[in-house]
Order: C-alpha cells, then structure tokens, then sequence
C-alpha cells in the first residue's frame, strides 16, 4: 500500500507506518502523477483534492487532518466511490487559546475590562461552540449567530444585523460557503464592515474569505477606532502586507496549530482509515503525546482573577509571538512572502493547550475555581 502524505502532518509514521510505504510530499505541491500509484492520501488545508488531481488514481481513501473541508471535492468522491474523512473539533481548543490570547492583547492596548465587553461569535460548530462555552464561563455577556444549527434547532440564537448591532467584540469561526443556504463567502464585505461599533473589535481564526480583505483593508485605512486580529487570508499564502500592517495581531493560519491539535487530527484520520479497513486501531495518541512544558500552576486564593486569567492564557500561549514572526517574514517580493508564510507553518514551533494545565489554589475562591473550570483546567 501506498500512502501518499503533507510533509507538515505529524506521526504519519508512528500511525500509518504498519500499512506500508509513506511518501511525504510539500501540501502545495501534489501532483497528479504523485497520487496516480497511491491508495491512500494524507491531507492538510493547503491541497485541492479534486477531479483533477485523482481521477484516474489508485486513491480509495483521503484524510484532512483539519476540521474544514472546503478543499475537498465530497461530490466526486462520492461518484469515484472515495472513502473520505475529516477530523472535527481537533484543533478547536487551539483555536479558542488563541483567541482567549487575542483578547487579552486587544484589553491591554486599550486599557478595557473584559468583562464589561458584550460578544458576538459568528459560527456555533466545533470551534465556536467550545468558545462560546468557555467566554460564557468566564462571565462574559455573549451572543451567537449560526442560521443553520438555528434553523434545525431553534434557541437562543441572533441574527448576523444583531450581533453587528450589539457586539463590541465579533469572532468568526464559519466554515468557508459560497453557494450554499448560508454562503459565507465575504459576509464581512464593505457594508456591513462599515456598520460596526465604534470601537469593535473583529477577530478572524476561520477561512479567510469570510471577510472581503480588500475592503477590511480600506474600512481600517478610515477609521482608527476598529480593531482587527486576523490570521487567515484571502489569498494564502500570499498576504496583503498593507492589511496585516493595519492589524492588532496578524499571524499565518496557526490558530489551531497546538501541538495537541495538530496530533489529534491525524489519529482521527488514523481511527477513520482503520475503521474503512474494518480492524481495531491499537495506537493510541495519549501514548505518543509528551509531557506539556507547563504541567501544574500553584495559586493563592487571594489572587485576582483578572490577573490569574492573563497568567494562566499566556503561560501557555501567547499570540504576541506568532505576530512577531509573521511581521518579520512580510518582507521582499511577493514569491519570498508565500515561501516565509509556508516556513513558518512548517516550522511552527511547539505549542501546548490551557486545556487539561492542572491548577492548585492554596485556600478557598469560589472565583478562581470558576475560571479555571471555564478555561478548561483541573482542578487538583
């Protein structure tokens, strides 16, 4: 068996390595004639898996080590009689990290309570939804937009005019729709860009399109009072430089690109293909794992919360990082810009998640238990 994989995805060799031979191959680059022999491929974002690169192919099975699947042609895998599986939710909570990271940067620049902020996430799925969860823990007034989980399920749902109409803070978090019920293909265009609070502050961790960059662009160039944080981009890997100079934070798609997240998408493809083979799948990630930087945090009970919530988000991971090196990378020609952006995926350094960081509070705080719960963490 031949198993054709992106050289970024991880553990394809402690995972896949008993099925047979693994060729690694740059995500951008696969080809036609490197999938005609394959029987099975190993995915990222950064590929179009289509008619045109499989037909005629050996290929039974794709997997996505991702939770999106814009870039999956479903409909000609299902005529071609493709097996094909994607992996939900796991890099959400690095997803979430991130933007817990992005607000604190955003409160610290502009001197604001977090608290007295009202929230509007745009896109309720795994992503969104574990956001919502764990803002909603913290205490935070939060509303959320999702006309499709809405209208199969009702509840307590507000449309996009409201959460434009009522929220300082708006994160994005759709998958990327352009022709569907809900197309989300730039929802953010230039009106409804220029409808936002004063003040508003908008972050994008989910598909670069969602919000038309060209107009994100001229809307920040006129007014000074928006914020934006964005790390996904119309064009990737090309960036518009002048629109991530107008940006809080910017950063090259690594929203979810925790170390965790990253492995736990390719054991989701790992149990996926073992269960189209019909077999038991005996590797288990929680074996392969190694042991997080920062493992148990002690606190007094006297601490503020306030300052237990930055300590403990940015003790894990901080943005301000990723926008250094990105920034640093938005230089020369247009061809050295997408390679620096492509590198620093690559190369992306090691990262842990807040979810799971074991917290000991020497005394009682009704406070600080609640917001280690809301972040995730355990309370020993």
């Amino acid at each position: 068996m031949l198993i054709v994989a992106d050289e970024n995805i991880p553990l394809i060799e402690a995972f896949f390595a008993e099925f047979g031979e693994i060729r690694r191959l740059p995500g951008r680059q696969i080809t036609r004639a490197d999938v005609h022999d394959a029987d099975v491929l190993l995915v990222r974002s950064v590929t179009k898996v289509n008619r045109d690169l499989l037909e005629g192919s050996a290929v039974r099975f794709v997997g996505t080590c991702t939770i999106g699947t814009d870039h999956l042609d479903l409909d000609y895998f299902q005529q071609a009689g493709i097996r094909w599986s994607s992996a939900p939710g796991c890099n959400a909570r690095g997803v979430v990290d991130y933007v817990l990271g992005s607000l604190l940067t955003l409160a610290e620049i502009e001197g604001v309570d977090l608290t007295q902020r009202t929230y509007g996430v745009v896109g309720a799925g795994e992503v969104g939804g574990r956001l919502v969860s764990v803002l909603r823990g913290l205490g935070f007034n939060v509303l959320v937009c999702d006309p499709p989980r809405q209208a199969v399920e009702g509840g307590d749902y507000v449309s996009l005019e409201q959460i434009i109409e009522r929220c300082d803070v708006i994160s994005l978090h759709t998958p990327l729709d352009k022709n569907g019920a809900s197309p989300t293909w730039h929802l953010f265009d230039h009106p409804r860009l220029n409808q936002l609070n004063h003040g508003t502050w908008l972050i994008n961790a989910s598909r670069g399109p969602v919000i038309d960059n060209n107009a994100l662009r001229d809307v920040l160039t006129q007014r000074e009072d928006l914020q934006a944080v964005m790390d996904v981009w119309e064009a990737e890997p090309q960036v518009d430089v002048e629109l991530a100079e107008l940006c809080v934070l910017a950063t090259p798609h690594i929203a979810g690109y925790s170390l965790d997240g990253k492995q736990r998408g390719t054991a989701q493809i790992y149990q996926a293909f073992c269960d189209f083979l019909g077999q038991e799948a005996p590797i288990k990630l929680a074996d392969l794992l190694p042991a997080p930087w920062l493992a148990k945090v002690e606190l007094s009970a006297e601490s503020d919360p306030a300052w237990v919530l930055g300590m403990l988000c940015r003790g894990v991971y901080d943005p301000r990082r990723d926008d250094a090196d990105f920034r640093r990378s938005l230089i020369g020609n247009v061809q050295e810009q997408k390679l620096a952006f492509d590198a620093l995926r690559k190369n992306y350094p090691v990262r842990r998640e807040i979810e799971g960081l074991q917290v000991h509070i020497q005394g009682e705080s009704v406070a600080l238990k609640q917001l280690v719960k809301a972040l995730g963490g355990e309370l020993v």
